[in-house]
């Protein structure tokens, strides 16, 4: 399509609706309070908008700015989110519920492999790329599903269809997590939970209090210094470590490209900060947050409406996968006897990341809200290295 055949083509015109529909639709819910943003987080209507008005020729499909997003703002938000990542608090607060966390990280994984296998006939060939995206929303978040997208070079049509079964799942995966309140004490007792578990959370919540200070104009320069300054790393390094892999490992030449070191390299740096003063530095997350749904609407903006005729198929497998992910979840809880409040915090934090956990943790204990976001930025931890390899198992399970 010729950027002379589109309403809006200059790249501050294009990146400026980018804005504004990802403003626009957190407005509308912020406004209107309407229950229907409980159940489909703005995302999805994010996403969305974009691909209709690439279809119907109000910005281009190809524009300077979706390129700079991928090259720039991706590592720049994968630092901002990542440094904030503090292990030893989520330890002391939520204790074994950690374990069951990263058991049901093993359940997305595992689940990813199995779902794929039931439904890829129905799917074109390269979609584990799409599972593999998916798989990075269910371990971390957004930001890791838009990172796993670009490590394995997925097409916008597998990452429009990995949003739609990440929203429907949502759907019917939330509602059952707050649900799950309600039968705490058959589960606590079926899973052998001691009896001094939940005075010991609710007093460790109590003891980790997160000063909340207006950041300083300093601060901010600090903060620019920083994550700038790791992606330049990132960029700088990213062509001869890929060139060194490929040169001594030629098999994983193709798994570890220049775009997948660029993105490891800067999660790793950032994880190493985030034990630093670095972590102090106030609105990384916010910040972060935020251009990761200005990323979500270029990624939309270069859809196409006939990618998602797939979905019925994708879906079917991520209800699969849900299934395997919750399962892992409850026997952890079983093997290291935690409760239902905990393990239900402990999927939200995997399956719907730092937006839901506390959505989870507010409605089961209060108290555990600030841990629940904490344990969210664990899944980020690892999403940019177990979401890249669940998409390569799948690709290997299925003989492609």
């Amino acid at each position: 399509m010729e950027t002379t055949e589109v309403l809006i083509s200059s790249p501050i015109g294009v990146l400026a609706v980018l804005c504004a529909v990802a403003a626009f639709f957190f407005l509308l819910a912020q406004v209107s309070q309407a229950k229907l943003f409980n159940y489909i987080p703005p995302l999805l209507f994010i996403y969305a908008t974009p691909v209709f008005l690439n279809n119907f020729d109000v910005i281009p499909s190809s524009s300077v700015i979706y390129t700079g997003l991928s090259q720039f703002a991706l590592p720049v938000f994968i630092v901002l989110m990542l440094i904030k990542v503090n292990v030893p608090a989520v330890v002391r607060v939520m204790g074994k519920g950690v374990l069951v966390m990263l058991m049901g990280t093993a359940g997305v994984v595992v689940g990813g492999v199995i779902a794929y296998l039931a439904v890829h006939n129905w799917l074109s060939d390269d979609a584990w790329k799409g599972f593999g995206a998916l798989a990075g929303s269910w371990i971390g978040g957004t930001a890791n599903m838009l990172a796993t997208k670009e490590m394995l070079g997925a097409s916008e049509a597998q990452l429009g269809l990995a949003v739609i079964a990440d929203n429907v799942i949502y759907i019917v995966w939330l509602p059952l997590l707050l649900m799950s309140r309600d039968f705490a004490d058959k589960f606590n007792k079926w899973a052998r939970v001691p009896e001094d578990r939940l005075q010991a959370m609710d007093a460790a919540a109590d003891l980790h209090a997160e000063d909340d200070e207006a950041p300083t104009m300093p601060q901010y320069l600090y903060l620019a210094a920083v994550v700038f300054g790791v992606a330049a790393i990132g960029h700088a390094a990213a062509p001869s470590a890929a060139d060194w892999i490929a040169s001594t490992s030629p098999m994983l030449a193709d798994v570890f490209s220049e775009t997948t070191t660029r993105i490891l390299l800067v999660t790793t740096l950032a994880l190493i900060l985030s034990a630093t003063a670095a972590s102090k530095l106030p609105n990384s997350t916010a910040i972060g947050t935020a251009l990761v749904y200005i990323f979500v609407a270029g990624m939309g903006a270069r859809a196409s409406v006939a990618g998602l005729a797939e979905a019925p198929a994708f879906v079917f497998g991520a209800f699969i996968w849900i299934f395997i992910h919750g399962l892992f979840c409850v026997v952890g809880a079983w093997l290291f006897r935690v409760d239902v409040h905990s393990v239900a915090i402990a999927s939200a934090a995997n399956i719907g990341a730092a937006a839901s956990a506390p959505i989870v943790a507010a409605h089961h204990r209060p108290n555990l809200v600030p841990a629940s976001i904490l344990m969210a930025l664990l899944g980020y931890a690892l999403g940019n290295y177990l979401a890249p390899l669940t998409g390569q198992l799948a690709r290997i399970a299925a003989g492609q």
